[in-house]
């Protein structure tokens, strides 16, 4: 094309070469099989007709039972999720692609529906979330969650844990913690959330220590070059705020760096929404961190050009285009145009939507 990016040039992420500087961003899909939360055998078309970005990053899957906040989401904690999720690795690695899963427990995001005997979801304080969840087919109010007890805390890390070394079992490359948008890590840090006054509530040490403990028990099973964590300091998503998040994030980007971590991955401004919903420095991330800096949010082809050419980041993960464009690096190298999206089939469904939309080179349906 006539604009020169470096979208397109390979990026070294720790020990794994990545074709490009595109990052397929985690998109939650809906599609597993219940009631074992086995990823879809579509999944391994939708992952691998994707392959051509330079890192994927799957959908967020949950640690455990627990973990769970939305219908039909996969999971990581069982030997039959394991086996699913293998199938989709192979298929990516077979068309030369890279894969990171992402890791989460929701925490109070969540529907007793889903919990473990019908038990309320968990959460650092018990503070209920304004906002839905997506269950039984529709669009439905949080439950009240209960606070999690002292005692329950190292259990969550241990989940993160054992779905890493599942996670490496089903041949990821590598492990994305979900430490953003409203989930339990991002509730812990959050003072709108956290209310807590032990160990894990009051000053940002404490309200960043489970983050920081479960990127050290993570980081202990994949290694740091392998594992990387997404954060996002000001989204309003799932009714999460905090007072003053530029020093909560810079404490906790410090002690990530100390962790060496590969990469952070970061949602700049309002999920989905604008990108100067709140102030906010994200250059001071950058700088604070050694790994790869992943900028997240409303990326178009122009704003990713713009940003990587002056070093502001050194990925770009993009979300929604790939939903609807599996070879959206080979589009805009050809500056071909971009197949519209069909927000009806985001959530829940079978192939369409999912692995129907076409291609340049099958330009009536995707394989």
């Amino acid at each position: 094309m006539s604009t020169p990016t470096r979208l397109f040039e390979p990026f070294k992420l720790g020990p794994i070469t990545l074709a490009n500087r595109f990052v397929m961003a985690p998109l939650t899909r809906n599609r597993a099989i219940p009631p074992s939360m086995v990823p879809n055998p579509l999944a391994i078309d939708y992952y691998g007709q994707r392959a051509s970005a330079g890192l994927l990053i799957t959908e967020a899957s949950q640690v455990s039972q627990q973990g769970q906040g939305y219908q039909d989401t996969p999971g990581i904690y069982s030997k039959e999720q394991v086996e699913g999720w293998r199938k989709v690795t192979d298929r990516v690695h077979e068309r030369g692609g890279k894969i990171f899963i992402q890791i989460w427990h929701v925490g109070r995001v969540s529907h007793i529906a889903l919990q473990p005997g019908g038990g309320k979801p968990v959460a650092p304080s018990a503070i209920r979330a304004k906002g839905k969840t997506f269950v039984n087919g529709t669009f439905t109010d949080i439950s009240e969650p209960r606070a999690l007890e002292l005692s329950e805390i190292p259990g969550i890390i241990d989940d993160f844990r054992r779905g890493t070394v599942n996670a490496l079992a089903a041949g990821f490359d590598g492990v994305e913690i979900h430490g953003a948008n409203g989930y339990l890590l991002d509730q812990f840090a959050k003072d709108g959330a956290n209310k807590r006054d032990d160990l894990y509530g009051g000053a940002i040490p404490n309200r960043a220590r489970l983050m920081l403990e479960v990127a050290e028990a993570v980081v202990r099973e994949a290694g740091a070059e392998r594992t990387g964590i997404r954060i996002s300091p000001v989204t309003p998503a799932n009714d999460i705020s905090d007072s003053n998040p530029q020093p909560l994030f810079e404490h906790i980007v410090d002690h990530l760096n100390a962790l060496k971590l590969s990469y952070i991955h970061v949602i700049e401004g309002a999920t989905g929404g604008p990108r100067d919903n709140a102030p906010f420095d994200y250059a001071s991330l950058r700088k604070r961190f050694d790994g790869a800096y992943i900028a997240n949010n409303g990326y178009d082809f122009e704003l990713a050009t713009k940003v990587l050419a002056e070093g502001a980041a050194d990925l770009i993960a993009f979300g929604k285009p790939f939903i609807s464009n599996p070879d959206l690096v080979e589009r805009l190298k050809k500056g071909a145009p971009l197949n519209e999206w069909d927000k009806a089939t985001f959530y829940g469904g079978g192939a369409k939507g999912y692995t129907d939309y076409p291609t340049l080179e099958a330009p009536q349906a995707a394989e």
